[in-house]
């Protein structure tokens, strides 16, 4: 194995000493003949050396990966707060996300002993099944937030409710808000401008399982829980959600992400750390938008008896009006502020107002875990738009010519990419049947009826682009959601995929995916595999394989689309996996392939 790993060495630094003198060597007028078929070359060669590193590891590495042990059914790498604590964290910092080398574990999660396969949408929404989730009873019955109050129905499903500690429930809820706002009701939210809403500490969910039926798409973050998780019960409803904090970095989104966001209890102190997490959800905030704000600190009845909470109010009323939102309700508990929509407010404000504005070295569109910053941020951003000056949802997921000469594009690719991906949402479909692995003498899908179009309910794309197949999947009338990643080592169009009125995230692929075990029904990867292979990769094919694996419910699907050598290597690499799986050809590419796979539902013996 030494020798041939030298021999390799060897030969490819002559191919490329060779390649290099042959280059110059060529004319200036004969290189444009020649360049594409040279840099099909090298992506072959890019490919053949991603094998030969793989085959490389040695034989370990090519048998199949064993599972882990049950105390990992809900390990999420990057995310280990005893060993934050070892290296000094505190003050909520230990539950931060902290990847480092050896955060990885090289083996397959298995879904707990009793897990069933979640029902489905929208049934799915109201009802789980218990032994799919990490739990106590009394987690079940006791909770502070708003959004977490349910019951259960029976011994092995819990049962969700608008039944909380508001009077009427989350309907009512969202009628005061809307109404707080100047509206008749939620359903007028969009006509104001709202699609998206950050859901801070969002409960179980249940606030954003109602809006979704008024067409209104909620993202829910919390911190990292080992148990009672609000982000994986929230998942396992089938609504968006993420692990996500505003301990002491900046959150994975864009300045100017969001229509709305909302914390009704959500264990955010905001007048803590000299306001600095509220700077932090203006930033992810458009012009226009609103914060509201559900917390017994904003009753105003509560301050005659509690001098201490009334100075923390005060705080965040006036911090509030420095970052230049205006209280525009208050109502009970509940606050709702609308963010300016004009820059020239911050430059009106009195002289040396914290916070200052951040330069444009400070005001980065797109910080990945950055540290937090004490400066307002997204006012040199070119999306700074008023929500209701935008076009509303659905018309604002075709954006004009003017939209999309902010982000360096024309109309006609918007319409290119969107029409590839309606052809491709079809073929997908009829291909999404446990036939494609047998010797069927037919194409999978001529005959056979369609699968039912609530098969599935989360879809992770891996490397989203433009959000072109969250359009398709929304257009072909399926009833999911998309969390669409643009990936750090690629062009970012993720503010433009917000802009649509989607929802995503910035996130490098080599590091685990901030998300509970079993949290997709589908994962789509694009171009991914030549996206990473043309980078300094610090992790191999197989990392990003046993990544997918994870977050895959037990028969979920996978559907990646790359170059051919590409795809015949990580087809060689689902053995290890234990997917079943089928590269595909494509008529109209006869360099490209698909591939589809689907991950078994392998179950965990129970111990006696």
């Amino acid at each position: 194995m030494l020798f041939l790993k030298l021999s390799l060495v060897v030969i490819v630094i002559l191919a490329l000493t060779g390649s290099f003198w042959w280059t110059i060597s060529i004319s200036t007028s004969s290189r444009g003949h020649i360049f594409r078929g040279y840099r099909r070359l090298q992506e072959q060669l890019v490919s053949d050396l991603w094998d030969i590193g793989e085959l490389s590891l040695g034989p370990s590495r090519l048998k199949e990966i064993e599972f882990c042990s049950e105390e990992f059914e809900n390990y999420i790498p990057c995310f280990n707060v005893s060993e934050n604590v070892a290296l000094g964290y505190s003050d909520g910092n230990e539950y931060d996300r902290l990847c480092g080398h050896g955060s990885r574990k090289s083996c397959l999660v298995l879904p707990p002993v009793n897990y069933k396969i979640p029902l489905r949408w929208p049934t799915g929404k109201e009802v789980i099944w218990v032994a799919n989730v990490k739990i106590t009873g009394q987690e079940v019955f006791s909770s502070g937030s708003l959004t977490k109050r349910m019951m259960m129905l029976e011994e092995d499903q819990i049962s969700f409710r608008s039944a909380s500690l508001m009077f009427d429930g989350v309907e009512d809820y969202s009628h005061q808000i809307a109404e707080m706002i100047g509206l008749r009701n939620e359903s007028n939210l969009i006509q104001a401008g709202v699609r998206t809403i950050l859901d801070i500490g969002c409960g179980y969910g249940s606030f954003g399982a109602h809006l979704f039926s008024k067409q209104l798409l909620t993202m829910c973050i919390a911190n990292y829980e080992s148990s009672g998780s609000q982000v994986q019960l929230t998942l396992e409803r089938g609504l968006p959600a993420m692990i996500g904090s505003f301990n002491s970095k900046q959150l994975p989104y864009p300045s100017l992400s969001f229509d709305m966001l909302h914390c009704a209890r959500c264990g955010v102190d905001w007048d803590k750390k000299d306001g600095i997490f509220l700077i932090e959800a203006d930033r992810v905030l458009k012009p226009g938008g609103y914060f509201v704000w559900t917390s017994p600190l904003t009753n105003v009845h509560t301050f005659l008896r509690d001098k201490e909470k009334q100075k923390r109010w005060n705080f965040v009323r006036d911090f509030a009006e420095n970052l230049c939102w205006e209280l525009i309700s208050q109502q009970d508990e509940t606050v709702v502020w609308k963010k300016t929509n004009k820059k020239s407010c911050y430059s009106s404000r009195k002289p040396g107002s914290f916070p200052p504005i951040c330069s444009k070295g400070q005001d980065v569109e797109s910080p990945y875990y950055r540290p937090l910053q004490n400066c307002i941020g997204g006012t040199n951003s070119r999306q700074w738009v008023p929500i209701e000056e935008g076009a509303t949802w659905p018309f604002r997921s075709n954006l004009n010519k003017n939209e999309l000469e902010l982000y360096g594009l024309h109309s006609e690719e918007l319409v290119v990419d969107t029409a590839n991906y309606k052809t491709a949402v079809r073929n997908y479909w009829s291909l999404l049947s446990p036939l494609i692995f047998s010797d069927h003498p037919k194409r999978p899908g001529d005959e056979d009826p369609s699968p039912p179009y609530n098969m599935f309910r989360n879809v992770l794309d891996m490397n989203a682009r433009y959000g072109g197949f969250n359009a398709a999947l929304l257009e072909a009338g399926k009833s999911v959601w998309v969390m669409n990643v643009v990936p750090t080592t690629g062009p970012n169009y993720l503010p433009l995929v917000l802009d649509r009125g989607y929802i995503g995230v910035f996130h490098n692929w080599c590091e685990a995916f901030p998300t509970y075990p079993r949290t997709y029904d589908m994962v789509h990867a694009d171009g991914l595999l030549s996206l990473e292979t043309s980078q300094y990769r610090r992790c191999t094919m197989l990392d990003l394989l046993t990544e997918i694996d994870r977050l895959l419910r037990p028969e979920g699907w996978v559907i990646i689309h790359d170059k051919a050598p590409l795809i015949e290597s990580a087809r060689a690499l689902t053995v290890q996996l234990k997917w079943d799986a089928r590269v595909v050809e494509i008529e109209s590419n006869s360099d490209e392939r698909l591939l589809i796979c689907q991950k078994p539902f392998f179950k965990r013996q129970a111990t006696s």
